[in-house]
């Protein structure tokens, strides 16, 4: 455990070891928790930032019915089905 001191702005130095560990640099940003008698200090991480197109593919439909290879489909078949006809 170490011990750090408030400067009279009211700033605090954290322990190199401490920040090399817990991967801070410049520009870090520490949340303050006020803890019963105490404060709690907590790193916070940005999310990272993804592009739309790499979440493509992420979720999954699960299958329905057998899979139909393109050289199979017939379209003279579709016209043949019974079904609602158009004007």
């Amino acid at each position: 455990m170490s011990t750090v001191t408030v400067s009279s702005k009211g700033q605090i130095v954290l322990p190199a070891a401490l920040r090399r560990r817990l991967h801070m640099g410049a520009g870090s940003t520490i949340e303050v928790i006020e803890d019963g008698d105490g404060v709690r200090l907590r790193v916070v991480r940005p999310a990272a930032i993804s592009a739309v197109a790499d979440l493509a593919g992420m979720v999954k439909a699960p299958p329905r019915g057998t899979p139909r290879r393109l050289d199979a489909f017939d379209p003279a078949s579709l016209l043949a089905r019974p079904g609602p006809r158009r004007p």
